[in-house]
């Protein structure tokens, strides 16, 4: 009797561990799938987005399904500066984009873009066009919010993003915990 009582602890107990390897793989495939075609992560390296992100700020991306949009912050692979960039877009394909920089003021498609996000005017013309500049197609004409400091379209080694480098919407600054912030 006492053998057969051990062996049914002993099967219990194989089948709790199974249990567990099962779950633990599940979440694991899961855990994949999420962070392969629904959401990504970026870290801001830089302050190219200050005032709006910080230096070593962690964010979470939207992938899935994801257009880009005029206004939205994006995190994408830069070929040119070898590394992953967080910018705003400010015109889509097709559009034109036009900068005075005396003034530092920024037209897309002839209208001047309502910037209240920026830290400071658009003053510098860092030589990656002559504008006006039509963005073309499946390309992006992004910006730093911190337009003093950022390299990004008007730079050369940035230009136009291409929609297959671009890694996912910003949807989430996870870090640091106080400065926890949802983006629309």
């Amino acid at each position: 009797m006492k053998d057969t009582v051990d062996a049914n602890k002993t099967e219990k107990n194989s089948d709790g561990v199974l249990d567990w390897l099962k779950s633990l793989c599940i979440t694991f495939a899961v855990v994949v799938l999420l962070f392969t075609f629904v959401v990504r992560t970026a870290v801001v390296n830089g302050s190219s987005m200050t005032d709006t992100l910080q230096d070593g700020d962690f964010l979470i991306l939207w992938s899935l399904f994801y257009s880009p949009d005029q206004g939205d912050i994006i995190a994408a692979n830069c070929e040119g500066l070898d590394e992953v960039i967080v910018k705003r877009i400010i015109a889509t394909e097709g559009q034109t984009v036009d900068i005075d920089f005396s003034t530092g003021s920024v037209y897309v498609d002839g209208e001047l873009l309502d910037e209240p996000y920026i830290r400071n005017l658009t003053l510098n013309d860092e030589g990656g066009f002559a504008y006006p500049v039509t963005v073309g197609e499946g390309q992006y004409f992004v910006m730093g919010d911190n337009r003093q400091g950022s390299r990004d379209s008007r730079d050369a080694s940035v230009g136009l993003v291409d929609r297959e480098d671009i890694l996912g919407k910003v949807v989430l600054r996870l870090y640091p915990f106080s400065d926890l912030t949802v983006f629309s």
